[in-house]
Parts: structure tokens; C-alpha cells; sequence
């Protein structure tokens, strides 16, 4: 379902466009997403609402009783890549887990700001912008998908969020849309 409205204070949540993850392969070049995200990032700052940039630094806890695939991160996996323009208003979450709310401040950090709708962009589109969806659905917030401004490592996983879990949790839209909204907000 496309975006019907702008609450009064939406909040952007960026999630996992970092250094480390810039070089994977995604379906969608990697420069266009962070480029998009950039644009809603400066309009959402111009606006004085919240714009959350999340990053991941760990890998989750999961099970303790199988083995787990062992990976050492370079020392400049987690900083947020430089064309998001990062400013210090920007409120920056580290995650270790797949999602952005569960184990961290997001959720106290929106309250506090009277978010009620999150704008979610970001890598990967099946795993942590899906997870964060669900718990911000569940939190109660107004969650919109900016469609264009989000990839994934598969284009299978990516196309069956888009078209059958996204719009059971929120409304899914275009970037430019989605700023000619904010504009008249």
C-alpha cells in the first residue's frame, strides 16, 4: 500500500549501510541505496526529525550449542559510509543482532523524540530491515519501507518482502514520493 501520510514526527532508520557491508554483492547497486538514503537523510535533518543510522558490529548470540561460523571484523567494519553525511544530531545505534530494536536504545531513543512512524531503509531488505519492521510493527509504529532505498544479496528474498510481508506491516514507497510528502508535511 502506498504512504498515505506523514505523522508529525517521522523518524528515518537507516539500517546497516556501513563500510563493511558496502562491498558485498547486492541486487541493486550498492551507490544508488546509500545515495537515496542520503537524500531522505538531509531532508529529514533540514526537518528536525529523527534520523537514526544503525550499524551492526558483532555477530547475534544465536545458539551456543552448534558451532557458529567464526569471523574477525576489519577494524573499519562498523562506520557508517562516508556519503550518508553523517552529522552529530544523527543518533547512531550498534546492533548486534539482526533487527535494530532488540538489545538496543532505538525504541527508548523514539519514544523519547515522540516518533511515531519510522521510515526504514537499508541493507538487507530480508533481514535487518524485515526484523526491524516487525519489531517496530509490534512497538506500534506507523512503519513505511522506502522501496528504492533498500537491496538485499538476493533478488528472489528482496522482490517477496517488497510484494507479500512489507505491506502486512506498513506502507511501502518511492524515495522521491516519499520526500514530495515530507515537503507538504
Amino acid at each position: 500500500m502506498p504512504l498515505t501520510a506523514v505523522d508529525a514526527v517521522p523518524a528515518l532508520v537507516v539500517i546497516d549501510l556501513q563500510k563493511g557491508i558496502a562491498g558485498l554483492p547486492t541486487v541493486h547497486p550498492f551507490a544508488g541505496i546509500v545515495e537515496r538514503t542520503a537524500r531522505l537523510a538531509h531532508v529529514f535533518r533540514e526537518r528536525n526529525f529523527p534520523v537514526v543510522l544503525v550499524n551492526v558490529d558483532a555477530m547475534a548470540p544465536g545458539r551456543t550449542d552448534r558451532p557458529r561460523p567464526t569471523f574477525t571484523f576489519p577494524p573499519d567494519w562498523a562506520e557508517i559510509v562516508p556519503e550518508l553525511h553523517q552529522e552529530p544530531s544523527d543518533h547512531v545505534v550498534t546492533k548486534q543482532r539482526v533487527g535494530a530494536f532488540l538489545g538496543t536504545s532505538l525504541d527508548d531513543y523514539l519514544r523519547k523524540r515522540h516518533a511515531t512512524q519510522i521510515v526504514l531503509a537499508g541493507v538487507s531488505t530480508s533481514a535487518g530491515v524485515e526484523s526491524t519492521a516487525r519489531s517496530a510493527y509490534d512497538l506500534g509504529y506507523n512503519v513505511v519501507f522506502a522501496i528504492d532505498a533498500m537491496t538485499d544479496l538476493d533478488a528472489d528474498a528482496h522482490r517477496f518482502c517488497l510484494e507479500k510481508v512489507f505491506p502486512r506491516f506498513g506502507e511501502t514507497e518511492t524515495t522521491d514520493r516519499i520526500l514530495a510528502m515530507l515537503a507538504t508535511a
